[in-house]
């Protein structure tokens, strides 16, 4: 994969909290609450756990930092793993943000990037505390993306998809869901969740994350059509598409067995089927999961 090639974007900061964000204790609004159990059902979360997380008066959460070594500063540390990992996001992000601005001028709209959030343990966001157990995710609340580095690795050992087009697909899927807010698919998900069931919030649910996959295919397309990565990396892609399956990641839990009503990404197969529909097409309208008679 060649993201050398890749503009670098200017929409890449790195978070201060340090692991401890001043969150513990909040005291939410109605309007913080709503916010943060929407979010929290958009990311498979149980609404209860976070807002006991937000709410607890106790002693601020503790920095996982000490996960990764910390980056030299001056010339000796630009070389480091986590500066080229840096680098890394930033070219990709800004590839993005290429292919999207292109998608939405030929459709008459005008594309707004992101900014993507790198943070180490924990970090304060518009929709709660961010943590490196949280996983990267995309707020609609600041329409920023959020990534602890440290996931790439876990991508890598834990879930078993290595390489760097794995790594941007994750980034892709994140911006994919900034793409869907700015298009307001994710306001109308919103609505139809609102008074639904559980079940039918997480089948909604998973029809969203369905569609962001798919549009990180569509990003996916246009570097492969601009011959930026390979039959190779194509594959490293797919790996990572369903190695976070939900049906892979509970049969990898404590649990040991799949619960289907509970999915609120979608099975291994469906993400492989939908990110490949945006890759293979490069087209909006493939990637219909909201019309889709099956996933």
């Amino acid at each position: 994969m060649r993201w050398q090639d890749f503009r670098r974007s200017d929409n890449v900061e790195e978070s201060s909290d340090g692991g401890s964000s001043g969150i513990g204790g909040i005291h939410l609004g109605i309007g913080g609450v709503i916010i943060v159990i929407v979010v929290s059902l958009l990311l498979g979360k149980n609404p209860l756990d976070v807002l006991a997380l937000l709410t607890d008066s106790g002693a601020p959460p503790q920095s996982q930092t000490q996960r990764e070594a910390p980056v030299p500063s001056g010339p000796a540390g630009a070389n480091s793993p986590r500066d080229e990992q840096k680098e890394f996001v930033a070219h990709v992000l800004g590839d993005t943000e290429d292919v999207w601005t292109s998608v939405f001028q030929q459709r008459g709209g005008h594309y707004q990037p992101p900014k993507l959030v790198l943070f180490r343990g924990q970090a304060g966001s518009a929709c709660g505390l961010a943590s490196t157990a949280t996983g990267p995710f995309y707020c609609p609340g600041d329409r920023d993306v959020y990534l602890d580095l440290s996931f790439f690795q876990e991508l890598s050992k834990r879930f078993g998809a290595p390489g760097d087009f794995a790594r941007a697909y994750v980034i892709a899927h994140e911006v994919g869901h900034h793409v869907q807010n700015q298009l307001g698919l994710m306001a109308q998900m919103q609505q139809k969740s609102a008074g639904a069931s559980d079940i039918a919030r997480n089948a909604l649910s998973v029809r969203l994350e369905l569609q962001a996959d798919c549009f990180a295919g569509i990003w996916g397309h246009s570097a492969q059509q601009r011959g930026l990565i390979d039959a190779k990396d194509v594959e490293s892609g797919i790996a990572a598409a369903a190695a976070v399956g939900d049906d892979r990641l509970q049969q990898r839990s404590s649990r040991g067995y799949v619960v289907p009503e509970s999915f609120t990404h979608g099975t291994s197969a469906q993400r492989v089927r939908w990110f490949k529909s945006g890759l293979d097409s490069g087209d909006l309208r493939r990637c219909d999961t909201f019309g889709a008679r099956e996933l």
